[in-house]
């Protein structure tokens, strides 16, 4: 089974479950949910992909062991993402953009925290780069710690468990099971699509910027002889 030719290992998920068995998982799913440099992750793949593996004998741990172990570093990850917010503060947009920090994932993840309120940690599970933003927004904006708890094991049940369960229970059909690895080849395919669309956003946006540029920095002619006549 290889899908490794498709793009880079970390693209891969059925690469790095092979590779670093269910530690890695452990490793990407608490990076992805709260630190500023897992946003790149595949989580929902990932997790998709683990359930399939159990399910189908490759991955040898008990189902309710690894959704166990997977909800707990979804939601330990969260409150590192809240405490680093709470932390750093307002600071945060402030920071200049690098080459894995964007201002750009940070106002589009306070963005959707405002307008979904406490509930935005569980949606937000299900956005990729968003969830990894969010926890760190709540921290900011000082969300009382209590409901951060409460919404966060929610989100981290729902997805860390809900997602997993989901390749599981699929992995036990006999035409998944008989397609595995062109269903994983599939997989790794959607975990790239979100990469390339930002991608593509901040190419688009960028020559836009250098357009604008070149617009305010370029003299309009016509207003030139406009103004020589005036002088006339």
């Amino acid at each position: 089974m290889n899908t490794l030719a498709l793009g880079p290992s970390w693209l891969d998920p059925d690469y790095l479950i092979q590779t670093f068995g269910l530690i890695g998982v452990l490793v990407i799913v608490f990076a992805e949910s709260g630190l500023l440099i897992g946003f790149f992750l595949p989580g929902d793949s990932l997790l998709f992909t683990t359930g399939l593996l159990v399910t189908t004998g490759k991955l040898d741990q008990p189902l309710w062991l690894v959704c166990t172990l997977i909800v707990a570093a979804a939601i330990i990850g969260d409150q590192v993402g809240y405490l680093f917010g709470r932390k750093v503060g307002p600071a945060l947009f402030k920071r200049p953009d690098s080459k894995l920090f964007k201002q750009e994932n940070v106002e589009k993840a306070h963005e959707f925290f405002e307008k979904h309120g406490p509930k935005s940690l569980i949606l937000a599970r299900f956005v990729p780069i968003i969830r990894t933003f969010t926890p760190i927004i709540a921290g900011v904006s000082r969300m009382n710690y209590r409901s951060f708890i409460t919404f966060n094991i929610i989100g981290g049940v729902l997805w860390g468990a809900g997602v997993t369960i989901l390749g599981a229970s699929l992995g036990k059909i006999d035409f998944v099971h008989e397609h595995i690895e062109k269903i994983l080849v599939g997989i790794v395919l959607l975990s790239v699509v979100p990469i390339v669309i930002e991608y593509l956003k901040a190419r688009s946006q960028s020559k836009k910027a250098r357009a604008a540029e070149g617009d305010h920095g370029t003299p309009d002619p016509q207003q030139g002889s406009r103004g020589r006549h005036a002088k006339r």
